[in-house]
């Protein structure tokens, strides 16, 4: 198929993903690097305790709280 094609699907709102092989797809600038941090126990409790309310994991709620602090989008 001719990209000009795939464009036209593609901004036609067509379902493309068939036509993609994601096998190999990477996310720039996404690489983990692990990390340690020491918490005093009462933010650690506090921070369980939010994620508990919110459904989500401690280490899912520290991220979305830094990315959020650094502006990230």
């Amino acid at each position: 198929m001719k990209t000009s094609k795939f464009d036209e699907k593609f901004d036609a709102g067509e379902d493309i993903t068939d036509m993609l092989d994601i096998s190999s797809a990477r996310r720039p600038g996404q690489t983990a690097k692990r990390v340690n941090v020491d918490f005093p126990l009462w933010m650690v409790q506090r921070i369980d305790r939010e994620a508990r309310r919110l459904g989500v994991t401690r280490q899912s709620l520290i991220k979305l709280w830094l990315a959020e602090k650094l502006d990230v989008s």
